[in-house]
């Protein structure tokens, strides 16, 4: 089969189309014909070796997928041949996405929503189950929650919005001034432009923040936060500084990790499909165009990129 593979760290010239075994699966797994693959921002750290999750090169990159189940290991019972699916398996070792075929656990796979396509179903996984571990898991929004959501135009940040919304919070989000018709479209009450507006002199006493960025970020949102509120933060987990702030500022601070989850998974698909949830795909390349599709990473896109094989 064709995968993108790399050889060395490096910027995204390194990711080549190349000619791999396909994989076979193990008791528990069912084959999957890829359609469709996410491509994250964690995913372009580690091809830069900034965060060496998966090792040393070579390795495929890649988690999110939407494609076709064309085998089925006797005593998997979840799926048959035919059925459309969709996950992030394996999280965070290596799932081998950017492929034409991926073998995962079936347990870590979900029936892909009815209402959208594979190159929007695997735009999914990866941030709606962090947005989803977050907000419920985690936080446990409720009808009438006070969130306030960063990035809201971005990954995570789109799908947290509507997730938020569907959960009865009220919801405020950050993006740049050319997302915010974009940020209220998925439900928003509230979108601030960071880039003129300082959020911390217009925002206050909300429950949650859900934050994508770190940093500055962080230490200011703490001041926006009710007493006993919660940054939840996706890039700062075992910050030993940012718990001290936190529990200074009388508020919790949190990290998140995502894991793979049908649970998640399948209750995301019921909020897409009946539209609660709306992701949006603002690139989609080719499988051998990976490195187009990296360069865009740090460009502040709206909402996901994703390749098809």
């Amino acid at each position: 089969m064709r995968a993108i593979t790399q050889q060395t760290f490096g910027s995204p010239e390194v990711l080549e189309l190349t000619d791999v075994q396909t994989p076979s699966p193990l008791p528990t797994e069912v084959l999957v014909e890829v359609r469709a693959a996410g491509v994250n921002p964690v995913d372009g750290v580690i091809r830069a070796g900034l965060f060496p999750l998966l090792g040393s090169p070579p390795f495929i990159l890649g988690w999110d997928l939407s494609g076709v189940v064309v085998e089925v290991v006797p005593g998997v019972h979840r799926f048959k041949v035919g059925d459309e699916v969709y996950g992030m398996p394996f999280f965070p070792r290596a799932a081998n996405a950017y492929a034409e075929y991926v073998a995962a656990p079936s347990r870590q796979l979900a029936l892909k929503p009815r209402t959208i396509d594979h190159v929007h179903a695997a735009g999914v996984p990866l941030a709606g189950l962090t947005a989803w571990q977050g907000l419920v898991d985690v936080a446990q929004v409720q009808a009438g929650s006070r969130v306030l959501i960063h990035g809201a135009g971005g990954g995570v940040g789109h799908l947290a919005v509507g997730i938020a919304k569907a959960l009865g919070a009220y919801v405020i989000g950050t993006a740049s001034a050319g997302k915010h018709d974009f940020v209220r479209g998925l439900g928003a009450d509230e979108v601030i432009d960071y880039q003129a507006v300082d959020f911390t002199t217009v925002v206050d006493g909300v429950d949650l923040v859900l934050d994508p960025l770190g940093g500055a970020v962080s230490e200011r949102s703490l001041t926006v936060l009710r007493p006993g509120g919660l940054l939840l933060s996706l890039v700062g987990r075992g910050d030993e500084q940012m718990i001290k702030s936190a529990t200074e500022a009388g508020v919790r601070f949190e990290g998140i990790s995502v894991e793979p989850d049908h649970h998640g998974l399948e209750r995301l698909t019921e909020l897409i499909d009946r539209g609660a949830v709306r992701p949006h795909v603002s690139h989609v390349f080719p499988l051998g165009a990976a490195p187009e599709a990296h360069a865009l990473l740090d460009g502040g896109t709206k909402g996901k990129i994703v390749l098809t094989p």
